[in-house]
């Protein structure tokens, strides 16, 4: 391969390759993988730096390690906040979430702020508490418990604004070199005011870093000037992402159809209904602007799809599909709802770790849903049959970075009949992620000569080399490549180990 400019310029035989290019720079990777670079599609980029310099609660295997870990770091850190995140209740025998007394006898003092897993609820510190005016006439509000839905929001917000500006670039920084060393040459931020706060989003978009990073501010609008306006001033590219209509399962907060099974006759919460999405759309699709929305419970999804045939009946369905507008996670679209967004060209950004963690006859969809219910979720191959494009993220912190195991999560799902092949979800983490960013000209994605010269390179160890034609997938699509085959993605198989990450030319990552 020949990269003049930051651009593919060349793939072909090494014989031709001298003969061409007779003094090219040559690197000799010594047969180790090259494939194009993987993009994330969701991403919280500063919160996963903060989990990665602070306090990381994932992988607590029960409530006394999750504040032992906290009290550990209490101990050793004297910041005006302590902000931390990954503990999850589901996993633990006590299946009981820390309390605010809990976190004042392992932080005596001190203002703590501690998120689920899945970000949509969190307990904090009673001095915390103190600082959030009108806390206990806020929807959402636990006296001990942890918060939800407005008041998990206002006291999220207080939090942040504790933490200051070297914090969050310290933050930035470790985020961004940590998604570089696993292959991640570009993301797309997820921010909006209930999130990351838009003096974050601003600080973020404007850090020099090889990996790029697409900004989606979620803010609903009503017209297209108001969208322009909203635009400009938050320097997003588009206006969509964690634009919430509703909120996550394991918080009981995403707007279900029917009941959650572990929690009476609840189901969840609803921020946005049907006016109120079209009207964003309309308006997004007006001004030409990208839009997209959080949706995970069934309600939210059929909500969003029914907003979506407003806006198409409106200003017709290729004025709609022309934008790309998408629904992130996605969690229980049915079969009708995939027919429909697949009509009018909506990408479903999805999780394939969501099924990985949580999937299955015994995880927490289960749990709050119920067996038959659970095994509906994220439903991959029935949404690509139906024709919706698929692109592949994280939403780390939610999810570690791990785009391999990323891959095998998608491939080998929880529930039968729901994974894709190892082709279609290489190609939604790649191919597919750039195309939900907006890039439709067919290069970006692949190692064509055109396309920019952004791959990564692996050492794989064992390929699929021995298996039936039928069952070897590549990655390119002309079979006159010679592309070896893909890292085996079985369950057992070792995960390919990075060597370098390239982007546009330039490395971003080197072993």
């Amino acid at each position: 391969m020949a990269v003049t400019d930051g651009i593919v310029s060349w793939v072909g035989d090494d014989r031709a390759a001298h003969a061409l290019h007779p003094d090219a720079d040559v690197v000799d990777l010594g047969g180790a993988f090259v494939a194009p670079a993987f993009v994330d599609t969701h991403v919280h980029v500063t919160a996963l730096g903060l989990n990665i310099v602070g306090l990381d609660l994932v992988g607590a295997a029960s409530l006394r390690e999750c504040l032992d870990r906290l009290s550990s770091f209490a101990r050793t850190h004297r910041d005006a906040v302590i902000w931390g995140h990954g503990w999850d209740e589901s996993s633990w025998a006590e299946r009981a979430a820390p309390t605010t007394a809990q976190l004042d006898e392992a932080a005596p003092g001190r203002t703590v702020y501690l998120s689920r897993i899945d970000v949509h609820s969190a307990v904090c510190s009673t001095a915390l508490r103190r600082s959030v005016a009108d806390l206990a006439d806020t929807a959402g509000y636990s006296p001990d418990g942890p918060l939800t839905v407005e008041a998990h929001h206002v006291a999220r917000a207080v939090a942040r604004s504790l933490l200051t500006a070297e914090q969050r670039s310290i933050a930035r920084a470790a985020a961004l070199d940590a998604l570089a060393a696993r292959g991640v040459v570009a993301v797309h931020e997820c921010g909006g005011p209930d999130i990351s706060g838009l003096d974050d989003f601003r600080e973020l978009l404007a850090t020099p870093h090889g990996v790029e990073v697409r900004g989606y501010w979620g803010e609903a609008v009503a017209d297209a000037d108001e969208a322009l306006k909203l635009l400009q001033s938050t320097g997003a590219h588009a206006l969509g992402g964690d634009l919430f209509i509703d909120g996550s399962i394991g918080s009981h907060t995403a707007w279900l159809r029917e009941p959650y099974t572990d929690l009476g006759d609840s189901t969840g919460k609803s921020y946005l209904g049907v006016d109120e999405i079209a009207d964003h759309i309309r308006a997004c699709t007006v001004a030409g602007i990208q839009s997209g929305f959080h949706a995970i419970g069934d309600a939210a999804v059929a909500t969003a799809v029914d907003a979506f045939a407003v806006v198409a009946d409106e200003l017709g369905g290729p004025a709609v599909a022309a934008l790309g507008h998408r629904l992130e996670h996605a969690e229980m679209m049915n079969g009708e709802d995939s027919a429909r967004m697949a009509s009018w060209g909506v990408i479903a950004s999805v999780q394939p770790a969501f099924d990985a963690l949580w999937g299955g006859t015994d995880g927490l969809y289960a749990q709050r849903l119920g067996t038959e219910r659970a095994l509906t979720l994220n439903p991959f191959a029935k949404a690509a049959s139906a024709g919706v494009s698929l692109a592949l993220g994280s939403d780390t912190p939610v999810t570690s970075i791990e785009p391999w195991a990323m891959l095998r999560a998608a491939v080998h799902h929880r529930a039968p009949g729901s994974g894709i092949s190892p082709r279609a979800a290489f190609s939604a983490a790649t191919r597919g992620a750039w195309r939900a960013g907006g890039v439709r000209d067919g290069l970006a994605g692949t190692l064509n000569p055109g396309a920019p010269a952004s791959y990564s390179v692996w050492d794989v160890g064992e390929l699929v080399v021995d298996a039936p034609r039928d069952s070897v997938q590549r990655w390119s699509t002309d079979p006159r490549s010679r592309v070896p085959a893909l890292p085996r993605l079985d369950a057992d198989a070792p995960a390919p180990a990075l060597l370098r990450s390239v982007h546009r030319g330039s490395v971003v990552h080197e072993r």
